[in-house]
């Protein structure tokens, strides 16, 4: 029997199977059947933190000073800024876009920087303005800098406050001093302001107790606050945060039932993952991920996906996945609801492979039967998405045809598609 669905799926697949392999994204390593990762970017100078704009754009930092962007699925050869930052671990570390940045285009960095003969960790707001920034404002200042434990990670939460992880800079005590910035995560308005809600008076202190911490994130389910924590000599820790609490470091390590302090919901005992940044999938994209807690982590060379009962303060499951990529630095949701990774291979410590660093994106693989076809797309956009010609979707009082010669798809009145079927230049699906 004439099956034109099947014709027109091999004519598809001869085609568009070479248009895929010449894209500039492309897919590496080996990975399960129901999701691929991608690489956005390659080349880089060790990515440390990713943001996304509502019109389409990712930021990035480089630790080496460097404010990149990627615009119209290509990374500007152009820097947007270039700072004069610290080095080692310190550098240009977080970023983060303001809630409302639409409106004000607001954008947030985090970095190390010397005073002779000191060093510390500032965070500044900018104005940006066509991949440029300007109207520099200094939110926080003088925050205990070192060659180690510069913590780093800014990020809005959902009360729309900026929270600013800090490392004790090498010096342990200064997580338990309330007197410094030093091991803690920081709380703050926009404009670098006390919260009238702030547990300690005067103070953009959240909490304290804590060592190098580089990740953050929201429970999606409970709005808990989650952070990643680097131990000493392994005994690295995930930690479930609330205002004011202490989380132990120096003075504990690891879930010692002191009353005191805070005990982590998981460590690491002596294994050592050094954990970065962190994200919550927040997403359906990949279902059996939703609300997974997702770890990049250096040292351990893998992204841990956790499944967290916040509420109940247990790990259900530990997971290990992507272990064939290096060094991980960051790990964030985009608004496509896919999950960002960074590497971290060129920072000395890892062992580069081609083109890194890189920014991956990990993405569902669609199959014929999920994917369907949107009639807000011209019929070619539809193609090039992965949707078969005989899928493709039309607009209300529009019928789909399909070229006798080639298999393509066209949307036309349905006058016309009668006509065209008529002399044989197109065919129902």
């Amino acid at each position: 029997m004439f099956n034109f669905k099947k014709i027109i799926s091999h004519i598809f697949i001869y085609f568009a199977i070479p248009l895929l392999f010449s894209s500039s994204f492309f897919v590496y390593g080996q990975e399960p059947e129901n999701y691929k990762v991608e690489t956005i970017a390659e080349n880089l100078e060790i990515p440390w933190a990713i943001a996304f704009s509502p019109d389409g754009r990712i930021f990035f930092t480089e630790r080496v000073g460097a404010l990149r962007v990627i615009e119209d699925g290509q990374l500007n050869p152009e820097p947007v800024s270039i700072l004069d930052v610290g080095t080692v671990e310190g550098g240009l570390l977080g970023l983060a876009l303001d809630p409302n940045f639409e409106q004000n285009h607001h954008l947030y960095l985090y970095y190390t920087y010397f005073e002779f003969p000191f060093t510390y960790n500032k965070v500044v707001r900018y104005t940006e303005n066509a991949n440029s920034l300007s109207d520099e404002f200094i939110l926080v200042d003088k925050i205990p800098g070192s060659i180690i434990h510069d913590g780093g990670r800014l990020k809005f939460g959902p009360d729309e406050k900026l929270y600013i992880t800090t490392g004790d800079a090498g010096n342990a005590g200064s997580a338990q001093d309330l007197n410094s910035l030093g091991g803690k995560i920081l709380r703050v308005n926009p404009d670098g302001s006390v919260p009238s809600d702030n547990p300690f008076p005067d103070s953009i202190i959240f909490s304290y107790g804590h060592r190098n911490p580089q990740g953050i994130d929201w429970d999606p389910v409970t709005g808990k606050l989650v952070n990643t924590e680097h131990g000493e000599f392994a005994h690295d820790e995930i930690n479930i945060v609330e205002a004011g609490k202490n989380y132990g470091w120096p003075k504990v390590i690891g879930g010692k039932h002191n009353p005191d302090f805070v005990d982590p919901i998981l460590h690491t005992e002596d294994d050592t993952w050094a954990p970065s940044g962190a994200t919550f999938y927040d997403s359906d994209n990949i279902p059996e991920w939703e609300n997974k807690y997702f770890v990049a982590t250096l040292r351990g060379n893998h992204l841990r996906m956790l499944d967290l009962d916040v509420e109940a303060n247990q790990v259900i499951s530990s997971e290990v996945i992507f272990s064939n990529y290096g060094r991980l630095r960051d790990a964030s949701m985009g608004p496509d609801g896919n999950l960002y990774i960074l590497t971290s291979n060129q920072d000395g410590r890892g062992s580069p492979a081609e083109n890194d660093d890189r920014i991956l994106r990990i993405v569902p693989i669609i199959t014929e039967e999920q994917k369907t076809g949107d009639s807000s797309m011209s019929p070619l956009k539809q193609i090039q998405s992965g949707i078969l010609p005989y899928d493709v979707a039309c607009r209300s009082g529009f019928e789909l045809i399909l070229k006798s010669s080639t298999g393509n798809p066209a949307c036309v009145l349905p006058s016309t598609a009668s006509k065209l079927v008529s002399t044989r230049w197109g065919v129902w699906p």
